[in-house]
């Protein structure tokens, strides 16, 4: 599956690319207001954003080195659910509470549009070659339920929620609980579609 690799190659590339720039950008601020270092690293990993692309880049780097392009890698579906919800709740709920500028910019196209793009496109045009069991898409929730029981904690340590929907010291935890409960809606549903897209290519000649 070389062109199945050559995808998975450059998709490990850009989703690194993209997590190099944030991450160069959030050591210069750090540095910037005094903060040093670790903080500008602890922010960076405070995000879905970060983290998913992260997960995908691994995800793709596991694909282009398997011998199949990892059409089958356990945990697939997931990394690119993920990714979309990034988008779609990036582009719905978050896009108009800034307006980044130069670098920061092309940070946000990349790590909000062109990384989830990319992704969709590789799951398109290299599906899984087996049929999804009806019971993945539930397995695949774990992920942002890890990253919502990890970012309330950091939050609840550090009193600083990396998004306005789960701030728990401003909306209080049933309302934080409300939203993620409707984000994982939004999960399952875009996991559905994608294992609904997958069995459709496998059946298209």
């Amino acid at each position: 599956m070389p062109t199945a690799r050559r995808f998975a190659a450059a998709l490990a590339m850009l989703a690194g690319a993209a997590l190099l720039l944030q991450l160069g950008l959030s050591m210069r601020t750090s540095l910037a207001n005094g903060q040093g270092a670790l903080h500008g690293l602890w922010q960076f990993v405070g995000y879905f954003t970060v983290l998913t692309n992260g997960w995908v880049a691994w995800m793709a780097t596991r694909a282009a080195l398997a011998a199949d392009g990892g059409r089958d890698l356990a945990w697939r579906g997931s990394a690119v659910t993920a990714i979309l919800l990034v988008g779609l709740g990036y582009h719905l709920l978050l896009r108009n509470l800034w307006n980044p500028q130069g670098a920061a910019w092309l940070a946000d196209v990349l790590l909000h549009y062109a990384v989830p793009a990319a992704a969709l496109l590789w799951w398109w045009r290299y599906p899984p070659q087996r049929r999804i069991p009806a019971r993945a898409p539930l397995a695949w929730l774990a992920w942002p339920v890890a990253y919502l029981a990890y970012a309330l904690t950091r939050g609840a340590l550090s009193g600083v929620y990396p998004y306005p929907f789960i701030d728990a010291a401003q909306l209080g935890l049933p309302r934080v609980l409300a939203h993620a409960a409707g984000l994982g809606l939004a999960f399952l549903l875009m996991a559905f579609l994608l294992r609904t897209l997958a069995h459709a290519r496998l059946r298209t000649p």
